[in-house]
Parts: C-alpha cells; sequence; structure tokens
C-alpha cells in the first residue's frame, strides 16, 4: 500500500470557503479513481502547521493506482482549482507501507 498526503499554504487572500471549497472537491475525486483504499481531506487546525491550511490524503493499493492517480483528468482538475485558488506551496510525501 502506498500511502499519499499533501499540505498546501495558501495565500493570505484565500478565503476560508476556498480553502473548504478545495477539501469538498478533493473528497468528491474518490469516485473517479481507481486503486484507492482510504481518501481524506481536511482544513488543518494545528498550531504547529507551518502555514500549511489543507492536508490531502489518499490510501492506494499499490504504486500503479498512484501513478494513475497524477494524470486522472478529475484530479488534474481539482489541482488546478488549488492553484487558482491561491496555492502558494505544497510538500508532498509518499511512503509504502
Amino acid at each position: 500500500m502506498i500511502d499519499h498526503t499533501v499540505l498546501v499554504k495558501f495565500a493570505d487572500t484565500t478565503t476560508q470557503e476556498q480553502l473548504q471549497e478545495v477539501v469538498d472537491r478533493f473528497k468528491a475525486l474518490r469516485s473517479h479513481l481507481t486503486g484507492v483504499i482510504d481518501l481524506q481531506a481536511g482544513i488543518n487546525f494545528s498550531e504547529k502547521n507551518q502555514g500549511y491550511q489543507v492536508v490531502l490524503y489518499v490510501r492506494f493499493e499499490d504504486r500503479a493506482a498512484l501513478e494513475a492517480y497524477g494524470p486522472n483528468p478529475h484530479h488534474q482538475a481539482v489541482a488546478a482549482f488549488i492553484r487558482e485558488s491561491g496555492r502558494v506551496d505544497s510538500i508532498v510525501n509518499d511512503i509504502e507501507i
């Protein structure tokens, strides 16, 4: 299994409504992906968040499912919305468990 986690930092001008829309759109991806065991997203409330406001998480069956995820058109649409909403930076972690 592969755990794929993304932390996203947005501009100061990004609203709470936009952050929630990112979370909602990401969660809606589940029905458009193959090889997904779990998919979660939420707004980071930790006081130690280093400015990363949104956490996106997917557990995939294997590396092939992760590789298919990147170019998936539904994923690309969500990624475009994240950029349009003021993405400043992101950190990606992929681990095999």
